[in-house]
């Protein structure tokens, strides 16, 4: 069977103790990592590893002696208690392997968790699964965490309550962040508000997000779309010591000005498609976005599109020009077009 979105979320949180075996695969490592540790201390315990009550092996551990993965499923341990055994890295070449394990799968034998990368739909493994009448075939994708699972999070690190602006700005914190990096700040907020009882505020949340060097950038990109030519060199002094290079700017400009051209394409209006924008934007993002749309047609912010575009291809080039003067240039001719 295949479990996909929320309800192989739920299922990781609580699995099955009749399910013999779960395929957890996707093309994002961290997202695989962290569902498969779920879905894993749910099944044992977060005493379970140290119990020894997890066998791990691998996919060349498997190709060296096939009996191994149906030993380890047998095996009894010294610590009562529900077992798992975990395959790492599993290719098309363990389907078989797995396939005999899952028929000779009983009832008290340890559940078998199988992590593997991205998976066409022709993929044996996804088929063995899939076609199970019991074992599991979990795809994670690289969507950015619902409401439902930020929710969730905030109560594993001890948060009662959440306003709806902290709650929209931890929204957009998980649509930027990896999902580790987002872990870890929901970890650092439960901390701060250990022993508060009043809700959670957008304040705290920026307080405690990472300090990026997308902020930066963004700090930037907004000085350019807001015409305020004065900021711009600063800022660009600040992001070459810290080594950001004249084509991730270009880059940067290019992403912030399809959307500008977004906005003012939509056919409800730039509220309409600021509102569109996903991961959404919130408070002062939002705001800014905002007042640069009226200041950005289509025409011109096409335009603008070209001269990134013209100079990105100068930067990726053989010129001996000096790069970020000439990032420098195009981020101030892109200001004095916006006056």
């Amino acid at each position: 069977m295949k479990l996909s979105g929320p309800e192989g979320a739920r299922f990781a949180s609580r699995p099955d103790p009749a399910c013999p075996a779960v395929l957890i695969y996707g093309t994002d490592p961290m997202r695989v990592a962290m569902r498969r540790q779920a879905l894993i201390t749910a099944l044992i315990g977060p005493q379970g590893e140290a119990e020894m009550r997890l066998t791990r092996l691998s996919a060349s551990d498997l190709r060296r002696d096939a009996a191994a993965l149906n030993d380890a499923v047998r095996a009894q341990g010294f610590f009562p208690g529900p077992r798992a055994v975990l395959v790492e890295d599993a290719g098309e070449g363990a389907a078989e392997t797995l396939a005999e394990a899952l028929t000779g799968w009983r009832t008290g034998d340890a559940t078998v968790v199988v992590q593997a990368g991205a998976l066409g739909k022709g993929s044996a493994l996804r088929k063995l699964f899939e076609g199970h009448a019991k074992a599991a075939a979990m795809p994670v994708y690289d969507d950015p965490p619902d409401r439902g699972q930020v929710e969730a999070a905030l109560r594993a690190a001890g948060i009662a309550s959440a306003g709806d602006e902290a709650m929209g700005a931890l929204m957009a914190l998980a649509g930027a962040l990896d999902p580790g990096d987002f872990r870890q700040t929901v970890e650092k907020i439960g901390l701060y508000k250990h022993g508060d009882p009043a809700p959670l505020t957008p304040g705290e949340v920026a307080l405690m997000a990472p300090a990026m060097i997308e902020a930066d950038l963004d700090d930037l990109l907004a000085a350019v779309a807001g015409a305020r030519v004065a900021e711009i060199g600063p800022l660009i002094r600040r992001l070459e010591a810290q080594g950001i290079v004249p084509v991730r700017i270009c880059i940067g400009a290019l992403q912030h000005f399809r959307t500008l051209h977004a906005v003012a394409l939509h056919p409800q209006g730039p509220s309409a498609g600021i509102a569109a924008i996903r991961p959404p934007l919130f408070g002062p993002r939002r705001d800014a976005l905002m007042r640069q749309s009226r200041a950005w047609t289509a025409a011109k912010a096409e335009e603008a599109l070209a001269m990134i575009l013209e100079t990105d291809l100068t930067l990726r080039s053989a010129s001996k020009a000096p790069q970020m003067a000439l990032a420098e240039r195009l981020l101030i001719r892109l200001a004095m077009m916006g006056r």
